[in-house]
């Protein structure tokens, strides 16, 4: 049976300093780190503090640690950012003055304009996500009635 190990938990701040911290702070994933480590300041083991804030122990001492080395700043969340994309900045600049050409754009036309165009395949989920970040929204769109006369609105308005 192996011993239980004990880890100090640095005071990077007076607790006072934390519960002010813990009162002002926003973001979610940060506030249940800094319980974690007010729960640590109160004498709790990494074990009890780690299941009482709903994590594992493992994520635990890995909190602990990052909070002994860089202190606050070791408890907001670090993304690698995730995968290039496949097009370049200038080439999504260059399909979205493509875009503005035309009305009405199906997710199916975007998706074979960015294949003939750039050689890149998207899926059409992939190709909904581009054109919300472009500001673009997408809906199914109005019947048009193939048999109204283009100045239909103007023939309307004359008595």
């Amino acid at each position: 049976m192996g011993r239980k190990r004990i880890y100090e938990v640095v005071k990077h701040m007076p607790a006072e300093e934390l519960d002010k911290r813990i009162k002002k702070e926003k973001d979610t994933r940060v506030l249940k780190r800094l319980y974690f480590i007010r729960h640590l300041y109160r004498g709790m083991s990494v074990e009890e503090a780690a299941e009482f804030v709903g994590v594992t122990k493992a994520t635990g001492y890995a909190w602990l640690k990052r909070w002994n080395s860089r202190g606050y700043e070791g408890l907001t969340p670090e993304f690698g950012g995730g995968r290039p994309s496949k097009l370049t900045e200038e080439q999504k600049e260059k399909l979205k003055e493509m875009l503005k050409k035309k009305d009405s754009w199906t997710t199916k036309e975007v998706q074979n304009l960015i294949e003939e165009e750039f050689g890149v395949s998207y899926s059409s989920w992939q190709v909904r996500r581009i054109l919300r970040s472009f500001g673009m929204r997408y809906a199914k769109p109005y019947q048009k009635d193939y048999r109204k006369p283009d100045d239909a609105e103007d023939t309307l308005k004359k008595p």
